[in-house]
């Protein structure tokens, strides 16, 4: 085995824990209600999870969605010929899975940052009780 088929294989591995982890925070959000992990920036969550569960919610369930099927569709085709979505190709399926775990990245970033907004102007001292 060369490097690259290790690598492709180490990749395709990848795929099954976070895809795992991405359709637990979905189910987290959606199901139990639990918006412990929804919008935090530096380790704190925001004033108002509630209002930013939906689109964090949605944001996991769509990239966990996404690395099921590639998942499902490499298997497939090696035991069939049968091709889903032509992810047979280790381009095709690395390709799909790098713009879906950027797009995630950078969707939960903003996000986030639209949940804790920063206050221009001075910083107002805080009177002591």
């Amino acid at each position: 085995m060369s490097i690259s088929e290790a690598i492709k294989w180490l990749l395709f591995l990848a795929l099954f824990p976070m895809s795992f982890i991405w359709l637990r925070r979905a189910w987290r959000i959606f199901i139990k209600h639990d918006y412990s992990e929804v919008a935090l920036k530096g380790g704190e969550a925001p004033l108002n999870p509630k209002k930013w569960a939906p689109a964090t919610g949605v944001v996991n369930l769509v990239a966990g969605t996404i690395a099921v099927l590639i998942i499902l569709s490499i298997p497939v085709y090696i035991a069939t010929g049968f091709s889903v979505f032509s992810l047979y190709k280790y381009d095709s399926w690395s390709a799909a899975i790098g713009v879906t775990l950027w797009a995630k990245v950078f969707t939960d970033f903003i996000v986030s940052r639209q949940a804790h907004p920063f206050e221009l102007g001075r910083k107002k001292k805080k009177e002591a009780e």
